[in-house]
């Protein structure tokens, strides 16, 4: 009796129909690798908030509504932004260009100079090579395989490029350089003697 009663309130489990659910189609951020709901908490949001802009626009509205139908609203406004921002950009382009054939023209002198380091240690500073087209890279090498010392390419307070030789070898590469880059004769080249460096 108290089975017939359990088995009215407890009725065996038959399972009727199973459902199968589909695979969730979820898009993944490009730059992040988040979902896009989580891109906002990253370090990269602004990143991530163009890529989904981008990328999948039906995404960007819903989550970011607002956003959307500010973008929608000023998109004329934004291309003409783009455009007048790519000009900009070529007249900055432009006149560094004009500037620098000008220091060419203006100074076309290989300065070598000897600067103490420490008390009886040097360094040999040779700059302006770039503007005979030499690499610096490949004279700075150079200058170390002939000498058997340490050799770079620096940048110095001005930001231009110059190589730093360790050693005194100021007078054997005075004598070096024209015999290396025959466009560069021995009256193009300065030599000073500095202080400490």
């Amino acid at each position: 009796m108290e089975s017939e009663q359990t088995a009215k309130v407890f009725p065996a489990y038959i399972p009727t129909e199973t459902k199968v659910l589909d695979p969730a189609d979820i898009v993944y951020c490009g730059i992040c690798s988040l979902p896009p709901e989580f891109c906002s908490y990253g370090a990269t949001a602004d990143k991530c908030l163009n890529w989904l802009k981008d990328n999948n626009t039906a995404l960007f509205a819903k989550i970011y509504p607002k956003e959307a139908e500010a973008l929608l609203d000023n998109s004329a406004v934004a291309e003409k932004l783009e455009s007048l921002k790519f000009d900009e950009k070529e007249a900055k382009t432009e006149e560094p260009k004009s500037s620098k054939d000008k220091k060419k023209k203006a100074v076309q002198k290989v300065l070598v100079k000897r600067v103490d380091r420490n008390k009886r240690k040097f360094v040999t500073v040779v700059s302006g090579l770039e503007f005979f087209d030499v690499d610096l890279k490949k004279a700075a090498k150079q200058f170390a395989n002939k000498y058997a010392c340490g050799s770079s390419v620096t940048k110095n307070a001005a930001g231009a490029d110059e190589i730093v030789v360790q050693g005194d070898f100021m007078d054997d590469i005075v004598t070096l350089i024209p015999v290396t880059w025959k466009h560069i004769t021995s009256d193009l080249i300065d030599t000073k003697t500095e202080g400490k460096k």
